[in-house]
């Protein structure tokens, strides 16, 4: 709330979706090539196996080019766009965790040297000390990758910390450690898809026996991740499962979304049983594209699940998805959401007719735009006095919800609208936002930035 809001046509959310999702398919293979590379090159030279050292090479051209190179580019994207869209929720995380942050890019240094001498050095030093560099730069991805989910999870699951605030009991919070399960299946899950497309390159009599080599990896992650996934759901709050699970669930959109990764994750398992392991001569490049495409449906499935599950908190029972802390309720309330809205307080200080704007700026542009994703008016009556009597149950239930005993957790059902964050603010505030509100309703081709 303290800075400019960033409107983005097509809704913050779907653009960190898009970014997001990219970029972790990406990482993972670095994580998960780098172990089944490092694997395949130290069975190839202890069984003086050419073949399978010329997988290991030309997958370590991928690696190169989709994970050093746009697996940093989009990791830079990742920290641009949360930061205009989610500035509140990065710099909490970065305050909690600015030395995992620290350590983590430390490890991604590591990581991208080792992944550029290696690549680089192929035939041109000795094969033992060719291999320790693939092992160093997995150590060095896996250890970004133990970082990273520790502050991931902690987003969902902070657990203790919410009383505590120590580092350590949010980093290994409830879901630590089912996350970290999950996601080295994955890894080896995108390991073994990208890593299909340099086997369909190899001499045609060897394909074969490769494909069976990564059907296996293959198999192997997939288990892995399935294990992980129920292990997750099983670590979750209560008031969490209850919004995907169940004969009646919350959010039928993320109920159905936990269908569509299971079934991808399955379509992946048959796929790769199928045409890596039954009928290995059939792994060519339509084969390990089907499996590709399987296999980032069942993880882009996944990172929609546990996006939305947190709703409608971007911390869990800490901060609300526009940036609003539950501890600053109660001052909100008092004094108006725009005494935290720097800006939007100067813009309608210098214009009051855009005060309510102003207010849907720092209450509601975080998950609405107007008329794209989410989009508002379509939702909304043009009576303003209706408008204003619901925001004004959610605000009184959202200081139902403060005036909880700290620690414990927030039941949301307290809410008129319980994946939406309470309104915030004074009546003043509340009857300007019901006005701009019953405005757009009324006035189709209105725009946020009139």
């Amino acid at each position: 709330m303290d800075y400019p809001v960033w409107d983005v046509a097509i809704g913050g959310s779907i653009l960190m979706a898009v970014v997001a999702i990219t970029h972790v398919i990406v990482s993972h293979f670095a994580v998960g090539g780098g172990l089944v590379i490092a694997v395949t090159e130290t069975l190839a030279v202890k069984r003086n196996d050419p073949h399978l050292r010329e997988l290991a090479r030309r997958s370590s051209l991928v690696l190169i080019l989709v994970s050093t190179v746009f697996g940093a580019i989009s990791g830079v994207g990742i920290w641009v766009v949360a930061g205009l869209i989610s500035p509140a929720a990065i710099a909490a995380l970065i305050r909690n965790y600015v030395w995992g942050w620290a350590i983590e890019w430390v490890f991604f240094i590591v990581e991208l040297l080792a992944a550029l001498l290696y690549f680089a050095t192929w035939q041109k030093i000795t094969k033992q000390a060719h291999l320790a560099l693939i092992w160093i730069y997995f150590i060095a991805a896996y250890a970004s990758l133990v970082i990273i989910n520790g502050i991931i999870t902690f987003m969902l699951t902070p657990g203790s910390w919410l009383t505590t605030r120590a580092f350590w009991d949010g980093f290994f919070n409830p879901t630590y450690w089912p996350g970290l399960v999950l996601r080295t299946g994955i890894t080896l899950i995108m390991a073994t898809a990208f890593m299909l497309l340099a086997a369909t390159r190899l001499q045609a009599g060897e394909r074969p026996r490769i494909a069976r080599y990564l059907g296996l990896w293959l198999v192997a992650g997939i288990a892995i991740a399935y294990a992980g996934f129920r292990w997750w759901e099983g670590a979750l709050p209560d008031a969490v499962r209850t919004l995907f699970l169940g004969e009646t669930p919350k959010l039928a959109t993320l109920a159905a979304t936990r269908h569509f990764l299971l079934w991808s994750l399955t379509a992946a398992l048959g796929l790769g049983v199928v045409f890596l392991l039954a009928v290995p001569r059939a792994a060519r490049l339509v084969p390990a594209l089907l499996i590709m495409a399987a296999a980032f449906a069942f993880f882009g499935g996944y990172e929609r699940l546990r996006e939305g599950v947190r709703k409608p908190f971007l911390i869990h029972d800490y901060m609300f998805s526009n940036g609003v802390r539950v501890d600053e309720i109660p001052a909100l309330n008092t004094n108006g959401i725009l005494s935290r809205a720097g800006f939007g307080a100067a813009a309608a200080a210098a214009d009051p007719g855009v005060h309510g704007r102003e207010i849907f700026r720092a209450q509601c542009a975080s998950c609405h735009t107007i008329d794209g994703y989410q989009g508002i008016r379509k939702l909304l009556p043009d009576d303003a006095g209706m408008i204003a009597g619901v925001l004004g149950v959610m605000r009184t239930q959202g200081e139902t919800i403060v005036a909880l005993p700290p620690g414990r957790p927030i039941d949301k059902s307290q809410l008129d609208y319980p994946f939406m964050p309470p309104f915030v603010g004074t009546e003043a505030e509340l009857e300007s936002l019901a006005q701009y509100l019953a405005g757009l309703a009324a006035a189709p081709g209105a725009a946020l930035a009139e």
